[in-house]
């Protein structure tokens, strides 16, 4: 289980933006087995002609985020020779926002069909999440292993395990009691979503110069529209569902096996806990610890993510 760190600093904010004009920003149907319909928001960024084609990575946000949380590294992923396929996941910035369906598992079915029946995706994928989304990644790992050439995720505590149990009620995850209350909090943070969204971006922020103002404003915008803040919170009030279905099935078909990797920023309190956790649901795995970062790891260090994501994937033949 070694342990790696990644020593690349985050850009200054007046770096050169990245180029976007690989990228295909697409909103498209998906129809789950339970014959529900929703529309999906995805960025699908292609390898540059001129190299060899080394297989999909699939990136999934977190909360209070969007597929703009990966804005700084889809690109490069892309240039070392992969597609790079961003979603919203349900309920998240342009994509439908159900009432239900926030399970992980349903969360990750609903991208297996859009990698697999939209984009005719064929070869196994490596899933990369974060936060929300490293849970969604664990839950695609988890069932769709077969399809799944690699599994990274991190920062945060995996529903199903010890380390979920033991934070899951302190102050600094305070949110995850919160959100779980009905009908409040949406009454408490509506029209005052920049207040709300904000508060998480400075608590676990490192790098100050990571999330700037007008990604703030783009959060902002994505979580006032009609339904996305209910959704947001009904991704957490299904957590203990998540954590009886991961039990669960760690208890009855045995820890994942497939080559996996935890994220975590240096200067995030998940950090410690990261390879106890993994341990718990992995039967092998790495851990990148990312230097110069907080919890939002692939925003205040990009190159560092860029850099262990690609160290560790390009281990593996898809």
């Amino acid at each position: 289980m070694p342990c790696l760190h990644t020593h690349s600093k985050a850009p200054s904010p007046n770096s050169p933006s990245i180029s976007i004009s690989r990228w295909r920003q697409r909103i498209v149907p998906i129809t789950t087995p339970s014959n529900e319909t929703i529309r999906i928001h995805y960025i699908d960024c292609p390898a540059p002609e001129a190299v060899d084609f080394k297989g999909t990575i699939l990136l999934i946000h977190g909360f209070p985020q969007t597929s703009h949380q990966y804005r700084h590294v889809i690109t490069p992923l892309s240039d070392a020779g992969y597609r790079v396929v961003v979603p919203d996941y349900r309920g998240a910035g342009r994509s439908s926002k159900p009432v239900a369906g926030y399970e992980k598992k349903q969360m990750a079915e609903d991208l297996h069909i859009l990698l697999t029946s939209h984009l005719g995706v064929k070869e196994k994928i490596h899933v990369v999440g974060y936060d929300v989304g490293g849970m969604i990644a664990f839950a695609y790992a988890s069932r769709y292993s077969e399809g799944t050439a690699s599994v990274s995720w991190g920062e945060c505590p995996l529903p199903g395990t010890s380390i979920y149990e033991k934070v899951k009620g302190s102050v600094a995850v305070f949110h995850f009691v919160f959100h779980s209350v009905p009908d409040l909090p949406e009454a408490l943070i509506e029209g005052k979503e920049r207040i709300y969204l904000q508060h998480f971006y400075d608590k676990a922020c490192y790098n100050g110069a990571a999330i700037l103002p007008e990604d703030v404003d783009l959060y902002t915008r994505a979580y006032s529209q009609p339904g996305a803040i209910r959704a947001g919170l009904n991704v957490y009030r299904v957590f203990e569902k998540d954590a009886e279905e991961n039990a669960e099935r760690v208890k009855t078909v045995g820890k994942l096996n497939v080559p996996s990797q935890g994220i975590f920023g240096a200067k995030s309190p998940l950090a410690a806990f990261a390879e106890p956790m993994l341990k718990e649901v992995h039967e092998s795995f790495e851990v990148l610890v990312v230097e110069d970062s907080g919890h939002y790891v692939a925003e205040e260090n990009p190159e560092g993510f860029v850099r262990g994501v690609l160290a560790f994937v390009g281990k593996i033949k898809a």
